[in-house]
This record gives C-alpha cells, sequence and structure tokens, in this order.
C-alpha cells in the first residue's frame, strides 16, 4: 500500500503572492511533522516560483500543462517549465477546465503524454455530471479514462494518479458516500487494468475529490479494502487549519 496523499487545488486563489506565502507556509508548518501522508500543494503558476524556494514538508504542484514543450501557445505552460520551479505532479483534466475551457478527452491524454515525458505525476481528474438512483458509476467515468490514458505503455501510468471527483458533489456540500466512492475505486482500478494491464492498475493511485473537509476526510479512507488513498481539496485547502486537520485525519488511519 502506498502512503495517503492529499493534494491542495487552490484554483484561482489566493489573490495575492503574499497570501500564497503565508497559506503554503502555515501549511508547511502544520504537516511538517507527519511521516504518514504526502502533502501536494497546487497554487496558480505565477506563485509558482516564489513557493519553490520555501518548500519542504509539501510538495509543488500544478494545476495543469500543456502538451508541448514550446511553441506559438500563447498563455500556455509546458511541462518542462513546471519542472524547472521543482513541480512534482500535475493535474490534467479537472471538471471546470473541461467545462469553462472546453478541454476534452483526446486534449487531456495529450498532456498526460507530455507530462510523463518529464518524469512527472499526472494527477487525471474524471467524474460524472450526475449519477441516477441506480448508484452505478456511469460509463463516462471509463469513457473518460480509456480516451485519456490510450496510447501509453502497458504499465506507464503504474505511479500515476486518478482523482475521482463527482461533478455534482464538487463545491455543493454534497459529498459522495464512502461506500460509493470506494465502489468507484474499485471501478477505476478495473479500467486501468483492462487498458494498461495488471502493473498499471496495481500500482495507480485513487483519490476522492468533491466537497472534503476536516470532519469527513478519514471517512473515505479505509484499511479494509483497497478504496480511496486520499484526496484531492478544493475549497479547504484555502484554510490552513482544515487542511491541516485534513491531513492529519488520514495519517492517523
Amino acid at each position: 500500500m502506498h502512503k495517503s496523499i492529499i493534494i491542495a487545488n487552490w484554483k484561482l486563489n489566493p489573490g495575492t503572492a503574499s497570501e500564497a506565502r503565508l497559506l503554503f507556509s502555515a501549511v508547511k508548518k502544520g504537516v511538517a511533522g507527519i511521516r504518514n501522508a504526502e502533502v501536494v500543494v497546487c497554487p496558480p503558476f505565477v506563485y509558482l516560483p516564489a513557493l519553490s524556494e520555501i518548500r519542504r514538508a509539501a510538495s509543488l504542484g500544478a494545476q495543469d500543462c500543456f502538451w508541448e514543450d514550446k511553441g506559438a501557445y500563447t498563455g500556455e505552460v509546458s511541462s518542462s517549465m513546471l519542472k524547472e520551479f521543482g513541480v512534482t505532479h500535475v493535474i490534467v483534466g479537472h471538471s471546470e477546465r473541461r467545462n469553462w475551457l472546453g478541454e476534452t478527452d483526446e486534449m487531456i491524454a495529450r498532456k498526460i503524454k507530455a507530462v510523463l515525458k518529464e518524469k512527472l505525476t499526472p494527477v487525471l481528474c474524471v467524474g460524472e455530471r450526475e449519477r441516477d438512483s441506480s448508484g452505478d458509476i456511469p460509463a463516462i467515468v471509463e469513457e473518460q479514462i480509456c480516451t485519456a490514458l490510450s496510447g501509453l505503455k502497458k504499465g506507464e501510468f503504474k505511479n500515476g494518479i486518478i482523482a475521482y471527483e463527482p461533478v455534482w458533489a464538487i463545491g455543493t456540500g454534497r459529498p459522495d458516500t464512502p461506500d460509493d466512492a470506494a465502489r468507484a475505486a474499485i471501478f477505476i482500478r478495473k479500467i486501468v487494468k483492462k487498458v494498461l494491464g495488471k502493473t498499471a492498475g496495481e500500482g495507480v493511485r485513487i483519490i476522492y475529490g468533491g466537497s472534503v473537509n476536516a470532519k469527513n476526510a478519514a471517512s473515505f479512507i479505509s484499511k479494509d479494502i483497497r478504496g480511496m488513498e486520499g484526496m484531492l481539496v478544493g475549497g479547504a485547502s484555502l484554510k490552513a487549519d482544515e487542511f491541516v486537520q485534513i491531513v492529519k485525519s488520514i495519517s492517523e488511519i
């Protein structure tokens, strides 16, 4: 089993570099003594240089990347640029980028290849917009995974991360249930094995995101089954005390 991993997605926050430094420093101080969990903070691109100078207890991640190394792609940032500032993880395919910026599964597949080329860890986000009364994981999740991982070699994604974020749970205060999230983790691992083989399917870490907070985070992590192995945290990651409590609650499992 891996260590649990807790990833903070700051999205378009905070408003200034000084606030970013204060928040990152508070998180770093709060998790400094924790050894049973891995922490990654994903700030906006513009704050990466400043935070790369003070990282230690927490790793740095990015919220996105482009699929080319360089060229005439206005406004984009490459994986190689991110790596220069100490980034180790890159979120790819978040539902907000799919929704607001029209990212497709094919675009996401190209980004994953670019991240792996630089030996960074991709955090592939998948999730349905709604779930019917049957409680089954919709076929759209399988489609997202199969297309995003297409063209990769067997075992190539073995150190990757898949974040299951049902869109209906993000920012709504209505998280999925731990049981259903565990079922989703089993389903996702099965799909990865089908696409990339047993090595990748066993190696990939599957984490949960969607209205995560200090009160419910630990309930999604279980020692009894190989379900969720961490969290992708949005709004709660902007409150240092709550985010640190999330990390501590998971590290104690």
